[in-house]
């Protein structure tokens, strides 16, 4: 049986690389592969282009590299459907999880790269929040249970100028699901998918354009906001326009608070006792403004239910303050509610994927200027990390005197799997083409400078959203 799972587990992996040659690289693809190659097999973190064309799987050189990432071409939307056709995590009661975040790509010091971005950056001390200019990605992937440092990515979209964070998201969410479902991943009858968002996010906007779609959505929201009860029934015979609304529930003000619906009690290893109480049918007060600047007609009551979670400790805080989430679900068991918030925290998975992305793998470490330069090499990257979860189950350990012996192939970490991933590649193939002999061009002539100056571009927004109803009140007024 265990040889069956490891002939599966190679099976899967070399059909991904042999998908990925042939039908998603269309323009530079020995190259582009054999750089992918050199980002698993290089030894220790990825620090420029040029030093992967040092390794032994880069049979080229390091102008090879570059004219690959600048001037290749990717198929990002077949690259996508063979993702997502992959096995994917299941949560703890077998349903499918999904976490989206930011995370950027800073480019502070390149004023000749277009369309950048203001990044919000937290910083230590007096420098606790920045912000940066970069090249902000949002990313999507699939969680599983369990304290782990693997998600699995399966889309990543660079925000521009011109893009409405909100509107970006709920597209790419939407797209996500549709090939999840095209996938076979979800059959009609099996649990809604479970979208898991930080605060940046305005969850009630996504449950709101998401709702012909199968997902349940949770996210953090501010300690400071309102929420508003659902309209108490009429009496008999009252006369006038109904209430949309019922009374105030304030996060911040304990004695605007009704008894909750539940209230369940678990014991953690890691934050130890925790208490989570949730009140149903919940909304907030929306406005014409922001995302729904433009939505004609009255504005919808989008209900669903808050959870207040407050853990006994948290790592290196003694007295953690209590996380507000806000959840699609409305009628949510006891049960459901615990899984609401644990799928939470499963969120934070995501933040050692980046950090792995960031340090190890060396997403941010090319001075990229154009940005589908960058785009490339992102996606390089999340196909260099989608190996490494394929490979998981067949890796040998090779650990460090130092480090402690894994029993279990599951809980090797990403960077561990690495390390023995060239041992994986003899065995999984290598499409790629030996590269043809040639000669290096004539270049500029010596002592002739560049005369041709790079454009320098602006960052931040390119437009300008329009006035909100009060104010084109006041102007025209």
């Amino acid at each position: 049986m265990h040889d069956t799972g490891q002939a599966d587990a190679f099976g899967e992996l070399s059909g991904f690389r042999q998908r990925f040659y042939d039908e998603c690289l269309t323009r530079r693809g020995d190259a582009l592969f054999e750089l992918t190659d050199a980002v698993l097999c290089t030894a220790g973190p990825v620090t420029s282009l040029a030093e992967l064309s040092l390794t032994a799987e880069h049979r080229r050189g390091h102008g090879a590299g570059y004219d690959a990432i600048n001037h290749g071409r990717i198929e990002i939307d077949r690259l996508r459907t063979t993702v997502a056709e992959l096995p994917l995590p299941r949560a703890a009661d077998g349903r499918i999880a999904l976490a989206v975040d930011i995370s950027p790509w800073l480019r502070p010091d390149a004023p000749c790269s277009p369309e950048r971005l203001f990044c919000h950056v937290h910083g230590r001390s007096r420098s606790a929040s920045q912000f940066i200019p970069g090249w902000p990605y949002s990313f999507v992937a699939a969680l599983e249970t369990g304290r782990t440092s693997w998600t699995a990515i399966l889309d990543a979209v660079r925000l521009g100028p011109a893009d409405d964070a909100t509107a970006v998201t709920a597209a790419q969410l939407r797209e996500v699901v549709g090939r999840i479902i095209d996938a076979g991943h979800w059959q009609p009858g099996d649990p809604h998918i479970l979208i898991v968002a930080d605060a940046g996010y305005d969850v009630t906007r996504l449950a709101f354009v998401l709702a012909d779609l199968p997902v349940e959505l949770v996210g953090r929201i501010r300690s400071d906001r309102v929420m508003l009860r659902p309209a108490p029934p009429r009496p008999p015979g009252t006369i006038g326009r109904p209430h949309k609304h019922g009374g105030v529930f304030t996060l911040a003000d304990q004695n605007s608070w009704h008894a909750p619906d539940h209230t369940t009690d678990t014991d953690t290893t890691r934050y130890g006792h925790a208490q989570a109480r949730a009140w149903d049918r919940l909304h907030p007060r929306l406005t014409h403004r922001g995302p729904w600047l433009d939505h004609e007609g009255e504005l919808p009551l989008v209900e669903g239910t808050v959870i207040r979670l407050q853990v006994e400790h948290l790592p290196g805080d003694r007295d953690p303050t209590p996380v507000w989430l806000w959840s699609s679900v409305t009628g949510a068991s006891a049960e459901l509610v615990d899984l609401l918030w644990q799928a939470f925290l499963r969120r934070f998975d995501l933040e050692h994927t980046f950090r792995l992305l960031k340090q190890t793998l060396g997403w941010t470490r090319p001075k990229l200027r154009a940005p589908d330069s960058a785009d490339r090499w992102t996606w390089l990257i999340l196909v260099a990390h989608t190996q490494l979860r394929l490979a998981r189950p067949i890796t040998e350990d090779l650990r460090r005197p130092w480090e402690k012996p894994v029993t279990e192939p599951r809980r090797l970490t990403p960077a561990r799997v690495r390390r023995g991933f060239r041992n994986i590649r003899a065995k999984a193939g290598h499409p790629a083409a030996a590269p043809k002999p040639s000669r290096p061009g004539p270049g500029r002539p010596p002592g002739s400078p560049n005369t041709h100056r790079a454009t320098r571009h602006d960052v931040g927004k390119t437009i300008k959203r329009n006035l909100t109803l009060q104010q084109h009140q006041n102007r025209t007024g």
